[in-house]
């Protein structure tokens, strides 16, 4: 089976599929899990989540983007209740690598990215909000594993200086276009961007999508995306910010299945310079041959009056019709029988 870009990056890898569960645990390890489990039946490539170290990456003047939580008070509150111990950042990387799924989660701070060093990821993930994080960037870089870079709030400006300083460390970069809007439009999805960043950044290409919709992620598969990110919610009646920007896991099961379709299409190009054999039986069933429209007998010259066009398509076909008139039968032919060459006297 072809392995995908996050564990052998290269051309012809197949597209990673991440099921991002970001903060949807709502500080729940149980729900955590649940998470992953959710991931693995739906069939997708890894499992991600968020690492914040309240203390390390926050202040109480952090405002919140949705103001949805009545249990605490400040967003600093909120990235408290949300963090998981190291033992048990282990226990859900366990888990997910038991289901198969490689496991990621995006450090917000340099000690939640030396807290996942110590327990080990499949690859780094530089969310939106540390693209100017070059502190950051520059222990990502120096790891061995892949790094995928999402650029929801930057200009090619932003962009360009992250690429130039993780890109000399690293030639296994994917550039993921994201637009940092919860739910995403589709006149901001930016389609346009992977095509774009491919050529500026001579990299691989990805999609973060924000879109709580299945149509962004196959479009990128066709557009050669090699990761795509969708955020994940267990169902809509679920609490939490981005549930009205995640797919549920009946949806991100159709795009896992519709991204292996779209690959396999592509990796088996069509040719239509002549009829696939497959086609064979009903081109017999649907096209037409030339039959006799009465008992004709031997000697007959075949006219307007007395040929037609009718199915099957098992005799002298259809497109032969102008060139068979005023030809003369060589034996006697039943109506709606269709006409054969050894029926036709030559010449």
């Amino acid at each position: 089976m072809t392995k995908t870009w996050l564990e052998q990056p290269g051309e012809g890898a197949a597209c990673t599929i991440i099921g991002e569960v970001a903060q949807a645990h709502d500080g729940s390890l149980g729900a955590a899990h649940a998470y992953i489990d959710a991931v693995a039946l739906a069939g997708a490539d890894a499992v991600k989540f968020q690492t914040h170290i309240a203390e390390a990456e926050s202040t109480p003047q952090e405002p919140w983007r949705t103001r949805f939580s009545r249990q605490d008070e400040t967003r600093l509150d909120y990235w408290r209740r949300m963090e998981f111990s190291e033992a048990q950042w282990r226990g859900l990387k366990e888990h997910a690598e038991e289901k198969g799924l490689m496991f990621l989660s995006s450090p917000f701070s340099l000690a939640a990215f030396e807290l996942l060093n110590r327990i080990g990821v499949a690859g780094w993930k530089v969310a939106s909000g540390e693209i100017t994080n070059f502190q950051l960037l520059d222990v990502m870089g120096a790891m061995p594993q892949p790094i995928m870079m999402s650029c929801g709030m930057s200009a090619f400006e932003e962009i360009d200086a992250a690429v130039e300083r993780v890109k000399p460390a690293t030639d296994r970069l994917a550039v993921m276009q994201c637009s940092s809007i919860y739910p995403t439009g589709p006149e901001h999805v930016g389609l346009n961007l992977l095509a774009e960043f491919k050529q500026r950044y001579e990299c691989a290409v990805g999609l973060s999508d924000h879109s709580a919709t299945i149509f962004p992620a196959l479009a990128a598969a066709t557009a050669g995306a090699q990761v795509i990110e969708v955020h994940l919610t267990l169902s809509r009646d679920m609490f939490g910010p981005d549930v009205i920007a995640s797919v549920t896991p009946d949806e991100l099961r159709q795009i896992v299945e519709g991204v292996r379709f779209i690959e396999k299409m592509q990796s088996h190009p069509v040719d239509k310079s002549s009829p696939l054999k497959e086609t064979q039986p009903l081109r017999d069933i649907f096209l037409k041959s030339i039959v006799a429209v009465a008992d004709l007998r031997q000697g007959t010259v075949l006219t307007l009056d007395n040929i037609t066009t009718k199915k099957p398509g098992t005799g002298i076909p259809a497109d032969q019709f102008e060139q068979t008139l005023g030809k003369r039968l060589r034996r006697s032919v039943k109506r709606d029988i269709p006409l054969v060459p050894e029926d036709l006297e030559n010449g």
